[in-house]
């Protein structure tokens, strides 16, 4: 996704808590990161008389997921989930890196940029912690799960 014409909202559904990042809602299909595992949906038609929220707390979309998302894990603290590492969450080229081994990160700090489906997409930290190793290199292409990054 761009950078630039990204819009991040948390939002609540029955109670789960999600992040989500939603990129030009005029491109169809567009990808749609939701805690951080991209979607490609397609924008349906709007019934005359919709309307939606102009505040980032809410975001109404009539979007169809064209492919099943796996059951979004439960919402964790600031500090983010235990994971031990990053992986790509599509194939693409890694464009920059922002962090090296030894930098302390914050849940949600940008790790790197992927370029998939000539998108951008800021791949960011899932947790706070300390890096252990970057597996990629600038202008690396990687596939779908790859290691990106580990924690110590």
């Amino acid at each position: 996704m761009s950078q630039t014409s990204t819009r991040r909202v948390n939002i609540v559904i029955n109670g789960k808590a999600y992040r989500v990042e939603v990129g030009d809602l005029a491109a169809s299909p567009l990808t749609v990161m939701v805690n951080g595992q991209p979607y490609v949906v397609r924008i349906e038609n709007v019934e005359a008389g919709t309307t939606f929220a102009k505040t980032p707390a809410a975001l109404e979309t009539i979007a169809r997921q064209t492919s099943a998302p796996p059951k979004a894990p439960p919402p964790v603290g600031p500090a983010g989930p235990a994971v031990g590492e990053v992986r790509a969450p599509m194939p693409g080229n890694i464009l920059d890196i922002a962090v090296q081994a030894g930098d302390k990160v914050r849940f949600g700090q940008p790790l790197c940029a992927l370029e998939a489906m000539k998108m951008k997409s800021a791949i960011r930290s899932p947790r706070d912690g300390v890096i252990a190793e970057v597996k990629v290199a600038e202008g690396q292409s990687v596939g779908y799960g790859d290691i990106l990054f580990t924690f110590e």
